[in-house]
C-alpha cells in the first residue's frame, strides 16, 4: 500500500457551487440531442426554471474523500444511491406548469462521482500505486455496474423536457448506433507464453519438459507473438480494434515489467496492423503516469499517423488523481482510456459516456477525453479479482451491457493479445468471441479511438 506521505500534495482549487454546476450540464447537453438553449437550471438562489435541491452541507470546501451515505430512492422503477439527499421527503421530482423541482442535489452528486473527488482526496492507494476498489463508494454501497450519473442525469432530462417542450434523445454514434463499442488490446508480452508451463515443470521436476520448453522458445514462434491473429478475430465481426504499445521494455524501479519486446524490432508488425486499419496508439509504461518528461520522451517513441488523435492508456492502469489529469493535459492528449478499476468491471466514475476528467489543481475540466475502461479480461479470471468460470461471464456482464445500451454509451473491452492464446479456457478466444456475438446482436457500432473522438467532437 502506499502511504501518505509518498503521496503528492494536494493542491486543489475551490469548487463553488458554480463550477460544480457549469461540469455537470456541459457532460448533460453532451449525451442528449438538444436545438437552442437549455431552460435555466441551478438553485434556488437564482431563481431557475428548473430548481435543484442543494443539498452537499459545505462537504465541497472540505477534503473528505467520501461523502455522506445516499439515500436509496426509487426511480423509474430503479432504486438507486443518491448522494446529498439526507432531507429527501416526498417525490423526487415535482412539476408544475414551466418550472420543476428536482428534490435531491444530483448536480453536486453527479459532479462528486464524475469528476472522481473520492480518489483526488482520498489516501488509499494499492500495492501498485492505484485508488483501489475496494476503498470506493462503489463498492462499499455496491452500485459499480450501474452508470448513476447518466440516471441523475435522466432525471434532469425528464425535467428539462417538460419545461421547454423538447424531446431530448441520446446522441447516437456512427450510423445510428444505439451504443459504441471499443475494443482495445494492450500489448504487454509478445515473446512470455512458454514462461509459466516451464515454472511449472520446474516446480514438478520435469526437467525434461523445461528443456522442451526453452528449445520451442529459441525455435519457434512465441503463441502471444499473434498480433495478426488478434487483428483478423476483431475483423470477423466488421470491427477495427486499437492497438496500444509499450516503449519501454525495462523493469520498472519496483521491478514490475514493463514490455517483453523491443519496439524496433516489431516496427514491421506495426506497420501491418495499421495497413489492416487498426489503431495503433501508446501503453504508457510504469512512472509514465505521474513523470511529464518520461511520458514525453515514449510519445516520440511510439510512430503514429500524423492525423490521428494522440490516445493512450497507461501500463497496469496506473493513474494518480493529483498528477495524472493535469499531465495528460500538459503534453495535448485528445483522450485516454485508462479509468477502470481492475479488481472489478463497470463504471469507477459512474458513467458509461466518454468524459472530460476534472482538473482539480485548475478548478475546471480537463481538455482531454477519457473513455473509460468498461471490462478488462484478467478481471474476469485472475486470482485477485473474479474468478468467475466461463460460463458465469456472460449472465455476469450483461446488465451492465443492458446499461450502456440503454444510455447510448460506450463499452470498452480491454482484451490482452496473450489471452487469444488457444490454451486459455479460462478467459481466452473462446470467452472473447462470445463477448463480440453479443454486441454484434445488439447492432452496436464498433468504433477506434480516433472515431470516438471525432464522434464526440461533432456533438455525438
Amino acid at each position: 500500500m502506499a502511504t501518505s506521505s509518498s503521496l503528492p500534495p494536494l493542491n486543489a482549487r475551490p469548487v463553488s457551487p458554480e463550477t460544480r454546476l457549469a461540469y455537470v450540464l456541459r457532460h448533460f447537453r453532451m449525451a442528449y440531442e438538444f436545438e437552442g438553449e437549455l431552460p435555466s437550471i441551478g438553485y434556488a438562489t437564482t431563481q431557475p426554471s428548473i430548481e435543484v435541491a442543494a443539498g452537499d452541507a459545505g462537504f465541497f470546501s472540505r477534503t473528505e474523500p467520501c461523502a455522506p451515505a445516499p439515500v436509496f430512492l426509487i426511480w423509474n422503477g430503479r432504486e438507486l444511491p443518491f448522494f446529498f439527499a439526507s432531507g429527501f421527503t416526498g417525490p423526487l421530482l415535482t412539476l408544475s406548469p414551466s418550472r420543476a423541482e428536482i428534490h435531491a442535489d444530483v448536480v453536486s452528486a453527479a459532479f462528486y462521482l464524475l469528476s472522481g473527488w473520492q480518489e483526488y482526496y482520498s489516501e488509499e492507494r494499492d500495492q501498485y500505486g492505484r485508488f483501489p476498489y475496494s476503498a470506493s463508494v462503489q463498492q462499499r454501497y455496491g452500485f459499480v455496474t450501474v452508470p448513476v450519473v447518466n440516471y441523475y442525469f435522466e432525471v434532469l432530462r425528464v425535467a428539462v423536457e417538460h419545461v421547454s417542450g423538447q424531446m431530448l434523445h441520446p446522441r447516437r454514434w456512427l450510423g445510428g448506433a444505439p451504443f459504441a463499442t471499443f475494443i482495445t488490446h494492450d500489448i504487454d508480452n509478445l515473446r512470455s507464453a512458454w514462461k509459466e508451463p516451464a515454472k511449472q515443470a520446474l516446480r514438478r521436476g520435469q526437467v525434461g519438459n523445461v528443456l522442451r520448453q526453452l528449445g520451442r522458445h529459441f525455435t519457434q514462434p512465441d503463441a502471444w507473438d499473434n498480433l495478426e491473429t488478434v487483428q483478423q478475430a476483431v475483423a470477423q465481426y466488421g470491427a477495427a480494434s486499437t492497438f496500444f504499445f509499450i516503449p519501454e521494455h525495462r523493469r520498472a524501479a519496483n521491478g514490475t515489467p514493463n514490455a517483453d519486446y523491443f519496439l524496433p524490432d516489431i516496427a514491421p508488425k506495426i506497420d501491418a496492423l495499421r495497413a489492416a486499419g487498426a489503431e495503433i496508439q501508446l501503453h504508457g509504461s510504469i512512472g509514465t503516469s505521474t513523470d511529464s518528461k518520461r511520458l514525453g520522451a515514449e510519445t516520440q517513441d511510439l510512430p503514429r499517423a500524423s492525423d490521428s488523435p494522440a490516445g493512450l492508456r497507461f501500463h497496469y492502469l496506473y493513474w494518480e488523481p493529483r498528477r495524472t489529469p493535469g499531465l495528460l493535459d500538459g503534453w495535448v492528449f485528445d483522450y485516454d482510456s485508462t479509468l477502470g478499476f481492475a479488481e472489478h468491471f463497470g463504471f469507477r466514475n459512474s458513467y458509461c459516456r466518454p468524459f472530460h476528467p476534472f482538473n482539480f489543481e485548475e478548478g475546471d475540466a480537463c481538455h482531454f477525453l477519457e473513455i473509460p475502461l468498461s471490462l478488462m479480461d484478467a478481471t474476469l479470471h485472475h486470482p485477485r479479482y473474479l474468478q468467475l468460470a466461463p460460463a458465469e461471464i456472460m449472465p455476469a456482464i450483461e446488465p451492465m451491457l443492458r446499461e450502456i445500451e440503454r444510455f447510448g454509451g460506450v463499452f470498452t473491452l480491454l482484451w490482452h493479445n496473450e489471452n487469444f492464446d488457444p490454451a486459455n479456457e479460462h478467459n481466452g478466444p473462446r470467452e472473447f468471441h462470445r463477448i463480440m456475438a453479443y454486441l454484434r446482436s445488439r447492432q452496436t457500432a464498433f468504433l477506434t479511438g480516433r472515431q470516438i473522438v471525432e464522434g464526440m467532437s461533432l456533438g455525438g
